[in-house]
């Protein structure tokens, strides 16, 4: 993977329709890409990372002008590339939103945003959502080949709030006929690793990238080709009639379990 610096115009992008999920109201990305590897996102062929170098001052001068509210922070990309260890990126934005009395939401599936644990707890009504496909590590390994397995990533919710940041999971997303497999695991998992939360969202195949996943699954379980061609047959989403029932079986198991589904 390569790593380029670069400059911004601007750096954070207003929210213009109400957030249901992420509960936010503006995001930004610190960096553009992401090295992760997941067979799911959309800039996992990208080979370049770009990094917004002057993303913290820039992000300095936008705050003075914008109505307080929640930043999303990694609405595209997550922000904890392995070059923020020594770029400081994020850390420097997280610190530029407390500065201005914002709040912040990190996605995130990494156990860098640790480190950044001193600057969240500081901000009254941010977050940490950590995220999921599967409990299962080999499950995991295949789509998500480059990040923590599920284990370490449910560890760092406990940790975060034990150091103060309200911290839940995010199952994003939610592969038809594997992660719904795997439901009463995932959410008892959460509730044992002192999730605040569980959010959730199934997953989306735009363009290309529907041809690249199909052709990844094929290798891990040939037999859901023609099911995910039959979900996804007129929509980048899954069928309305699958996305009906997923969403009232979540609900469901998390009442039964005593878990909130939403921020």
């Amino acid at each position: 993977m390569a790593y380029k610096p670069i400059n911004v115009d601007f750096i954070i992008n207003k929210i213009t329709n109400k957030d249901i999920l992420f509960n936010g109201n503006y995001t930004i990305d610190p960096y553009q890409n992401c090295e992760f590897g997941c067979l799911y996102c959309d800039s996992n062929q990208d080979t370049k990372i770009y990094i917004k170098r002057n993303a913290p001052e820039t992000l300095d001068k936008e705050l003075k002008d914008l109505k307080k509210g929640r930043i999303i922070v990694g609405s595209v990309h997550d922000p904890y590339q392995r070059i923020e260890d020594v770029e400081l990126i994020t850390r420097s934005l997280l610190r530029i939103i407390k500065k201005h009395r914002f709040y912040c939401h990190v996605l995130t599936k990494s156990d860098l945003v640790l480190r950044d644990s001193d600057i969240i707890s500081e901000m009254n009504r941010s977050m940490v959502s950590i995220s999921i496909c599967s409990c299962n590590t080999k499950t995991s390994k295949f789509f998500e080949k480059d990040v923590p397995t599920p284990k370490k990533r449910l560890n760092i919710i406990s940790k975060l709030n034990s150091l103060g940041v309200k911290s839940g999971l995010s199952v994003i997303p939610i592969l038809p006929y594997i992660t719904d497999k795997e439901l009463d695991q995932i959410i008892k998992s959460a509730i044992i690793h002192n999730a605040e939360y569980i959010i959730f969202k199934p997953l989306e195949l735009k363009g290309n990238q529907k041809q690249y996943f199909l052709k990844k699954l094929k290798q891990f379980d040939s037999t859901l080709i023609k099911k995910y061609r039959n979900l996804y047959v007129d929509s980048i989403l899954p069928n309305q009639n699958y996305i009906k029932g997923l969403k009232s079986e979540i609900r469901k198991k998390c009442k039964l379990y005593g878990i909130r589904c939403k921020i």
